[in-house]
């Protein structure tokens, strides 16, 4: 039992160290807050931790995890304060104008394009961490990859 838990607990920390950069820059994406993105990744990595073995795919696990919990921190937000569009002063014009665009998404059609683009996840896999079908992922990678097209084309139009 107790080797179980210490495998479990060896592999969230070698996905930490492996992924954790990564999972962060694509919550960052989708949320758009370094702090927000930054506490969604350590409770997602944290409650990996405390449930041990009882998670079959630590990594499948914690990208879900992360990003449902962002998506509920934002709601939280939204219900309490108006969002303004910020941006970070280091983002180049493009990666700014992106990062705006990603925000105007629908919440699931954004997070099926970070995680499908960004994180390079594939189709099945992204269906898996958002909860949803793979015909679901498939038209919110559509939807949204015709949605960014034209908020892309109008602000340079």
């Amino acid at each position: 039992m107790q080797a179980t838990i210490v495998e479990s607990q060896t592999a969230v920390e070698a996905l930490y160290r492996a992924q954790g950069d990564r999972i962060y820059r694509a919550v960052w994406a989708f949320s758009q807050d370094a702090d927000l993105a930054s506490d969604a990744v350590a409770e997602a990595f944290a409650q990996a931790l405390a449930r041990g073995s009882a998670i079959r795919s630590p990594s499948a696990w914690i990208w879900r995890a992360a990003f449902r919990i962002a998506g509920g921190m934002l709601q939280n937000r939204r219900r309490t304060v108006s969002l303004d569009r910020q941006t970070p002063y280091e983002m180049t014009d493009p990666t700014r104008e992106l990062g705006w665009a990603l925000q105007q998404l629908p919440r699931h059609q954004r997070a099926a394009v970070i995680l499908f683009y960004y994180a390079d996840h594939p189709v099945r896999e992204v269906a898996a961490i958002l909860d949803s079908s793979v015909i679901a992922v498939r038209v919110n990678l559509s939807r949204g990859r015709k949605r960014l097209r034209q908020i892309l084309e109008t602000s340079h139009g």
